[in-house]
């Protein structure tokens, strides 16, 4: 009965309810707190007060901690786990997925996929169009800047931008 649940809820958020409005436009409604029950339904698992925006392709399979968000246009595969306060910009694609390309005698499209974990600690900040690989962990109290590519695992209270993301400073450093 709990799959046949998480089932239809995940089919209404992806079906009816995924692009709806905004809770800063006026014609808002109830929609974002159906986002968010729906999601809440479907999910692994799900802290509390999450927050889930506008047209955000989101798993059934990843948990979330307390008090975090989806942002805007955000892809997440499954095998996520996101921690507690975990905020984030438009359009952040979180990924567990990578294909094999080891054959060389295969096309690559003939040799299947590969996945990993990918972890995201607590009280993390990850800004807008952050792209976020297959089995990365990202430390709790850590800064991804904007249109960053992460491929390596970041560290605790770590700030880091760029293509691929590096350490700018640390959060906890004194100046």
């Amino acid at each position: 009965m709990k799959q046949i649940k998480r089932r239809l809820s995940y089919f209404f958020y992806i079906a009816f309810f995924r692009f709806t409005p905004e809770d800063y436009r006026p014609y808002s409604l109830f929609f974002p707190l159906l986002r968010r029950k729906l999601a809440e339904m479907f999910l692994l698992e799900c802290g509390k007060q999450l927050r889930v925006k506008h047209n955000c392709d989101i798993s059934p399979n990843i948990r979330v901690g307390d008090f975090s968000e989806f942002g805007q246009h955000c892809l997440i595969h499954a095998d996520v786990t996101l921690g507690s306060y975990v905020i984030m910009g438009p359009n952040v694609k979180i990924y567990t997925r990578n294909h094999i390309f080891s054959d060389l005698t295969k096309p690559i499209a003939l040799q299947g996929k590969s996945s990993a974990f990918t972890t995201i600690g607590d009280d993390v900040w990850i800004g807008a169009n952050v792209v976020i690989t297959a089995g990365v962990n990202v430390g709790s109290h850590s800064i991804i800047g904007a249109g960053s590519i992460v491929t390596k695992d970041i560290p605790d209270y770590a700030i880091v931008g760029g293509n691929p993301a590096k350490v700018i400073r640390y959060r906890n450093a004194s100046e």
